[in-house]
């Protein structure tokens, strides 16, 4: 899952996204309402941590021009700021929760997936695709019961194609899951990470279905 940290504090949010990171998390840093504005119109995100005190756009700028383009995405905010009337002002224009800082890691992170999770109504708290299982509450992966350790990128792959199970994914919404502004992207690097999770799930019941020209389709194998 990806998400945009929007943070001018350099050494918090270098610690935030390295903090999501160890999480499995694919994070963006951004450090100006601006240029949020420009990304957050660009990219497709999971979930935005949003702070309220930055230069150039304010956070609750930011958040309006979100909800007024009709983006539903997740917003949290994070702030130093404990009032309850400003607390009550950004519910009120569009952010799904709030936390003031100094911020505890382990709640963050647990917040982050209770708002993911909202997004996803109806489902249990497993998806499963043959004897591949995705567990909603801790993200992680099980193949034929036994625990199925990823590198991030691979893992990022699988579970993009599994919260979208028998839906075609689109490869350029797979390249923005996977990897990060300053990474350098490109079909050929996502076409690599397939071919290892394939070789990983080769006697698995699941399959990865290439759709050329278009992207890929995770589903059951066919007898």
């Amino acid at each position: 899952m990806k998400l945009l940290l929007i943070e001018d504090n350099l050494e918090l949010s270098h610690w935030l996204a390295r903090l999501l990171r160890e999480q499995d998390f694919v994070v963006d840093e951004v450090g100006d309402g601006a240029a949020a504005d420009m990304q957050l119109r660009q990219a497709r995100y999971d979930l935005v941590l949003l702070d309220l005190n930055i230069p150039q756009l304010s956070g609750k700028g930011v958040l309006r021009r979100l909800r007024e383009r009709g983006d539903g995405v997740p917003v949290l905010i994070l702030t130093a700021s404990a009032s309850l009337d400003q607390k009550v002002l950004c519910l009120e224009i569009g952010a799904d929760d709030y936390m003031v800082k100094p911020i505890e890691g382990r709640e963050l992170v647990a917040r982050i997936k209770a708002l993911v999770r909202r997004q996803l109504p109806g489902r249990a708290n497993e998806i499963r695709c043959g004897d591949l299982t995705y567990d909603l509450q801790t993200r992680q992966f099980a193949l034929a019961g036994a625990p199925l350790g990823l590198p991030p990128r691979e893992r990022a792959l699988l579970e993009a194609l599994m919260l979208k199970l028998g839906s075609t994914v689109p490869k350029q919404a797979l390249l923005d899951g996977l990897f990060e502004l300053d990474d350098e992207a490109g079909v050929d690097a996502l076409e690599l990470y397939v071919h290892r999770l394939r070789k990983k799930l080769e006697a698995s019941q699941a399959r990865i279905i290439t759709l050329r020209g278009v992207g890929y389709l995770l589903r059951v194998k066919e007898e």
